[in-house]
């Protein structure tokens, strides 16, 4: 009686420990716990910690309620300026319903990738290519909108998309980058264009003071001479202006006295000698000074005149 009593304790015991194995469920900090009995949803979500279920009778689905990063596999289109690019972004959703998550879609992470795919084609087609390089923010935010709207009656919520890479044909990428080159050197023009106009308006300030000052040129000069005969694997030929040699001119002295000083008053002109008086034949000589026409004489001796020739036979 005693051993019969036992068995039944034990296989009591047994049973209750079976039983509890089965309906005992565990679930995780992370997660949430949605039960089905007989294909029935039950009210209530389960908590993280120790749960208990029917055995046979309730299934107890697990939702994970952590942010999912999902990326979305690269979408190839055109751009509304007709460029062809290819487009990979990154999806960041999390569940915040998980009774609507595992009744109304099938499932759900399937659903949100086929759905960031097709966004993503129509924002493509949507778009320049120049919004798509320079204004990924507002495209960004375009996109998310175009996600939350049909994950919301999912019980998902899109944190946030980012459009990841733009790939390009590799003549467009050629042709960006000659149109890059010919905006950088025309910027280079212009400011080169710009310090020859500012040289030239402080040359013509330097030239305004050298033009009254002569000296300053001659500074300028000695200068430009030294800075060029500081490097000694060169040879330094240097013209001497004319400039130089009349400012030397001017600055020394003449006859021994003070450049300063006044300058001596000009030598007067002597005036010419009176004309020769024509002396009659036969008429005595005037006395007097000599006159030139005699100083000539004296210092060339009489003239002479010609004899005739005789022709020879």
């Amino acid at each position: 009686m005693i051993e019969e009593l036992l068995f039944a304790v034990a296989g009591a015991g047994a049973a209750v420990a079976v039983y509890a194995g089965a309906a005992a469920r565990v679930v995780k900090q992370y997660e949430r716990g949605v039960v089905f009995r007989f294909g029935r949803l039950r009210e209530g979500i389960r908590g993280p910690g120790f749960t208990m279920v029917v055995p046979a009778m309730d299934r107890l689905h697990k939702v994970n309620m952590q942010i999912v990063t999902m990326p979305v596999p690269a979408q190839e289109g055109i751009t509304r300026d007709n460029v062809t690019v290819r487009v990979d972004a990154v999806v960041y959703f999390r569940v915040v319903d998980p009774a609507e998550a595992i009744v109304r879609v099938e499932d759900y992470r399937f659903a949100v990738s086929q759905m960031a795919q097709t966004s993503l084609r129509s924002i493509i087609g949507k778009s320049d290519l120049d919004d798509l390089l320079s204004n990924r923010e507002k495209l960004n935010q375009g996109l998310e909108l175009m996600l939350d709207s049909p994950a919301i009656g999912w019980g998902v919520q899109i944190d946030r998309v980012e459009i990841k890479d733009v790939s390009l044909p590799e003549t467009m990428k050629r042709s960006m980058a000659r149109q890059a080159e010919a905006d950088r050197e025309r910027r280079a023009r212009v400011i080169n264009a710009d310090a020859e106009l500012q040289a030239s308006k402080k040359l013509a300030q330097a030239a305004a003071v050298m033009s009254e000052q002569p000296a300053a040129l001659q500074l300028r000069l000695l200068q430009t001479v030294m800075a060029v005969s500081a490097e000694k694997n060169s040879t330094l030929v240097l013209p001497i202006p004319v400039e130089l040699l009349r400012f030397l001119e001017r600055a020394t002295p003449v006859g021994g006295t003070d450049p300063a000083g006044p300058t001596p008053a000009p030598q007067p002109t002597p005036e010419p000698a009176p004309p020769i008086p024509a002396v009659p034949p036969g008429a005595p000589a005037p006395t007097g000074p000599v006159d030139a026409l005699e100083a000539v004489e004296d210092l060339t001796g009489p003239s002479v005149e010609p004899a005739p020739r005789e022709d020879t036979v």
